[in-house]
């Protein structure tokens, strides 16, 4: 197998942080070339390319940077920017690090290495900017507010257990508009105790709370609707994708090439069949690593077809009647999800948007 280090003049290893980051430009055979530390700022970011024209022996040059969606984020695009190749560099392993101890030098000099073994034509690169980056903040506010709403909804509804048949009934359902609506307008009774008085704040507090949430999270599915119809036209026309599913995929899968291969989108996302076979017993089971939100994406996706999507229930019925069981049977829905993910997404965003 052909390796990064036949194809390139140097190698620089990044090890970022919050204050600073440590760089290390070697030659393709790990043979440091030099050092140097320089601030998480555009300056820095200056410092750094000046630093890499001035010791890079010859113009092919990659960056083997972590933290691309951390702290690597800026120096990452600046880089790019400037005509060299990004790599997402992974976090070196307790197995790499045996022996050698922990500084940032050596983890640069640990990117350096892990880059050189790469196959060149199998490249790590970081997921892209632009409106994806604008997905995976909106993603980022969802889940924030979707937690937030959750522990408020607990709180509402334990407070309403405490109160009369009235609110015993409106705490065993799910709150509706017009339940919200009637709580945020109810009076505190005349003469209400400390207790009740306290009681009835709460749950006034709580039920604007839950209104204000809901507000957010119908504008937040509202911006990701438009930025995913402008990214991958008719995504949500299929079965079972919404908007904020077919976020999550546009997000993880980020641009043509990052995946090399469908397979390999389906390894990202955890939904790639395991061998799990003993004696005479040949099976597969799930991938429990990958990306969990994108793993979750396709459950989702998975579970809605199989109870509103007619084709995907006569799958459902042909693979029981071979004997599968619900687990694998899901497990073969979403490799096949992934599959026609991986198409859609390859056929759509062909040209970088």
């Amino acid at each position: 197998m052909p390796m990064l280090a036949e194809t390139v003049d140097a190698v620089v290893g990044v090890d970022t942080h919050r204050d600073t980051h440590e760089l290390e430009i070697a030659h393709p055979t790990g043979a440091v070339i030099a050092t140097c530390t320089v601030p998480n700022t555009s300056d820095g970011f200056a410092r750094a390319l000046g630093w890499i024209t001035q010791h890079a022996p010859g113009p092919r040059v990659v960056a083997a940077v972590e933290g691309t969606r951390s702290y690597g984020s800026a120096l990452a695009r600046a880089l790019g920017g400037a005509g060299l190749v990004v790599l997402e560099a992974e976090q070196p392993t307790a197995s790499e690090r045996r022996g050698r101890g922990k500084t940032d030098a050596i983890d640069a000099h640990l990117a350096v290495l892990w880059a050189l073994r790469l196959d060149p034509a199998r490249l790590p690169t970081p997921r892209a900017d632009g409106d994806r980056e604008a997905l995976r903040t909106l993603l980022c506010a969802r889940e924030e507010i979707t937690t937030a709403a959750t522990g408020q909804i607990n709180r509402l509804k334990a407070l309403l257990r405490d109160g009369d048949d009235r609110d015993r009934a409106l705490a065993r359902g799910k709150f509706t508009d017009a339940d919200l609506n009637t709580l945020a307008r109810r009076r505190q009774p005349v003469g209400a105790t400390r207790a009740q008085a306290v009681r009835h704040g709460e749950v006034r507090r709580l039920t604007v709370a839950l209104r204000e949430a809901r507000r957010e999270l119908k504008a937040n599915h509202a911006a990701l609707q438009g930025i995913v119809d402008e990214l991958a036209p008719r995504l949500t026309d299929q079965p079972g994708i919404g908007p904020v599913s077919a976020a999550q995929a546009i997000v993880s899968f980020s641009h043509p090439g990052r995946c090399r291969s469908e397979a390999a989108f389906a390894a990202l996302a955890g939904a790639s069949p395991l061998e799990a076979s003993s004696g005479p017993t040949t099976r597969h089971r799930l991938n429990r690593g990958g990306d969990r939100a994108l793993n979750r994406a396709l459950h989702i996706i998975a579970m809605i077809r199989m109870s509103r999507c007619p084709t995907t229930q006569a799958y459902v019925e042909r693979r029981r009647a071979q004997g599968k069981s619900a687990r694998e049977i899901r497990r073969c829905l979403k490799r096949y999800i992934a599959r026609q993910l991986h198409r859609q997404l390859t056929a759509a965003m062909a040209t970088p948007a």
